[in-house]
């Protein structure tokens, strides 16, 4: 078989229904690709988030790129990656530590769900620039930041009936913009956008939930958490708060695997 053939999954990720929750390309990888050959593929898939990952002793190393830029954190991607070294890659062991620019991020299953250990990223709180205000196209009261823009809303409805300018929202000097309410049958609901990085909504986002989990646990007084997130594919995240870490939990299921060919 060619050498330039890699191996490729599709994995569906934070649902157990193929079309729904976050899709994520997953390459595993025997040595590093060229980054300009990473982001072609990332950028051909266009996908969120594709991973790339190399065995290194004891763990892994991974990376995640969108169809723009390589990202520091992704949990959609993450999971996917967790996913098909458990089911289809042959991993043994009980536990997978992945080694990224985030730090070490262990993963494990937990029935039917991976569970995945992440740094917890809680905002400070932070003025609306103009550019927040009309992207989401209405006042904002309560602001934080942390690597994103966390927006709190008042209701679940708020969310669903933004008027959003993307052009905007490009303008923030941010990864990502994460708007969230109290849910009406979930914990808390959410909804994330990242144009600057090639996705003007993320159907399921993972780090998002790094800086949504302390929120909602100080706020509703709880250290377990259950979220959904409010796209059109839709997703279920269990989150809790470790003091500065954070567990999220969610199903995954395969949609695509084969080979891409780079030749």
């Amino acid at each position: 078989m060619s050498s330039k053939l890699i191996r490729y999954f599709e994995v569906h990720s934070f649902t157990d229904k193929v079309f729904h929750g976050n899709p994520a390309g997953v390459c595993p990888l025997e040595e590093w690709l060229d980054d300009s050959l990473m982001q072609r593929i990332a950028t051909e898939n266009n996908l969120s988030e594709t991973a790339f990952f190399v065995p290194a002793g004891d763990h892994y190393d991974l990376r995640w790129f969108t169809p723009a830029i390589e990202v520091d954190l992704c949990g959609h991607a993450t999971l996917a990656s967790a996913y098909a070294l458990f089911n289809h890659l042959g991993h043994e062991s009980d536990v997978i530590k992945f080694h990224t620019q985030s730090g070490e991020l262990a993963v494990w299953k937990d029935g039917k769900n991976v569970v995945m250990d992440f740094p917890s990223r809680p905002g400070e709180p932070a003025s609306a620039p103009d550019a927040l205000v009309s992207g989401l196209g209405r006042d904002l009261d309560e602001v934080y930041k942390a690597r994103d823009y966390l927006v709190v809303l008042n209701t679940q409805e708020e969310i669903l009936g933004l008027k959003l300018e993307f052009s905007e929202l490009e303008k923030l000097d941010c990864t990502g913009i994460i708007v969230t309410a109290p849910g009406d049958e979930v914990d808390f609901v959410s909804r994330f956008f990242a144009p600057q990085a090639g996705i003007p909504e993320d159907p399921v986002t993972g780090s998002a939930h790094a800086t949504l989990t302390p929120y909602w646990a100080e706020r509703l007084g709880k250290k377990h958490l259950y979220a959904r997130q409010l796209s059109a594919r839709g997703g279920e995240l269990w989150c809790t708060q470790m003091d500065d870490r954070v567990h999220i939990a969610g199903g995954a299921t395969l949609y695509i695997q084969g080979f891409l060919s780079t030749d």
